[in-house]
C-alpha cells in the first residue's frame, strides 16, 4: 500500500516532466492525471516483467514512472489519432 501511494505522489510530479518530453499541450490537471496513471502503469509493467524497483522514491522508480507516463501519452495519441 505504501508503494502504491508513493507511485501516486511520484506520478503527480512526473506528469509535467513527461508532458515536456512528449511535447504535450495539456494543462496542469491533465498532466497530473496522466502522470499518476502513467506511473501506476509503469510500475505495474515493471513488476510484471520482473524489473520493478520496489521503491518508488529511487532513481529507478523515477525512471519507471517517467517511462510509464510517456508510454501513456504515446498510446493516447495513437488511440485518439492526435499528433
Amino acid at each position: 500500500m505504501i508503494q502504491f501511494i508513493g507511485w501516486l505522489i511520484i506520478g503527480a510530479l512526473i506528469g509535467w516532466v513527461a508532458s515536456k518530453i512528449m511535447k504535450g499541450k495539456g494543462g496542469l490537471l491533465r498532466n497530473i492525471i496522466v502522470g499518476i496513471a502513467g506511473s501506476v502503469l509503469g510500475g505495474w509493467l515493471a513488476d510484471w516483467v520482473g524489473i520493478g524497483s520496489g521503491n518508488p522514491w529511487s532513481i529507478g522508480g523515477f525512471l519507471i514512472a517517467l517511462g510509464g507516463a510517456c508510454l501513456l501519452i504515446f498510446l493516447s495519441r495513437v488511440i485518439l489519432g492526435r499528433k
